[in-house]
């Protein structure tokens, strides 16, 4: 297994101030980084892609929409900055040599309409999708573009690997891929290995490794060996990011609920989630 860490573990919005966080991701044992990008216009491109050459980090992206820029929006311009975020997102990470794009790309990120996602949802945002799909094959081809299934508190669009996968299928490019992140699965799969089964190595594109309480990796009640060994199944060979998220943080602590902290820092989090996972997976 490849193990990452998100750069959410030390900072809400990545900038020009946060560089040292790429060599700390190497020194700290991590194969991979995943920069968080909920804002593309004012990530430091050229600054990271100099930081990350001085290492042998594999650099991934992910990012989430919001109500202003949602692809499940009624209205066409809300549509269309969507689509111009992520078309933006495709340069990045064409600039980073990153080949994973994830993340709540897909609608607007905790905007629920109190209802189920409708045929009308679901036909503007894979529509919109496959203008940013197209895109990508254009400009970068060997990105994936993986979308996230998340709990039922978080999107009403997308919950299961199924609905990823068939989201995928519906937007019909090859460059299309689900991103499972375990502390999702946990409230809407019913089975950690079935859920991967479904993704297959076709479909599986990305994967997050957080705890069931975004807690320190291997405390909690995530299946890790039932997981792994599912993941080893299909030919799995992406990396394995552990994720989460500060209290602190304004932005995104209203959407994960994040009061309390499960760590003295996130750096504590993470260093002490990739040994757990490391032990489990020498345990195979």
């Amino acid at each position: 297994m490849q193990f990452g860490v998100d750069t959410f573990i030390w900072t809400e919005v990545f900038t020009k101030k946060d560089l040292w966080i790429i060599k700390k991701a190497e020194e700290l044992g991590f194969e991979a980084i995943d920069f968080a990008i909920a804002h593309p216009e004012t990530f430091p491109i050229q600054e990271v892609k100099s930081e990350l050459a001085k290492t042998k980090l594999k650099a991934v992206t992910s990012t989430t929409l919001n109500e202003k820029n949602s692809l499940i929006a009624d209205e066409p311009a809300i549509r269309a900055k969507g689509i111009e975020s992520l078309k933006k997102l495709v340069d990045i990470n064409l600039e980073l040599g990153s080949d994973i794009l994830g993340g709540v790309n897909y609608a607007g990120w905790g905007c629920l309409t109190g209802k189920p996602k409708t045929e009308k949802e679901w036909d503007h945002s894979v529509s919109s999708m496959r203008i940013v799909a197209e895109y990508a094959l254009q400009k970068h081809p060997n990105l994936k573009i993986c979308v996230e299934p998340v709990n039922r508190f978080e999107t009403h669009f997308i919950n299961t690997a199924e609905e990823g996968v068939r989201y995928c299928k519906a937007v019909g490019t090859s460059n299309m891929g689900v991103h499972l992140d375990c502390f999702h699965m946990i409230r809407e799969e019913t089975s950690y290995t079935e859920a991967v089964k479904t993704c297959g190595k076709e479909f599986l594109g990305y994967v997050h490794v957080c705890e069931n309480n975004r807690g320190i990796p291997g405390t909690g009640l995530v299946p890790w060996k039932e997981f792994f060994t599912a993941l080893n199944e299909i030919g799995y060979t992406g990396p394995c990011v552990i994720e989460s998220f500060d209290p602190s943080f304004e932005e995104l602590n209203g959407q994960c609920a994040i009061w309390r902290k499960f760590a003295d820092t996130g750096e504590e989090l993470a260093v002490k989630g990739l040994a757990n996972l490391k032990k489990i997976v020498q345990e195979l």
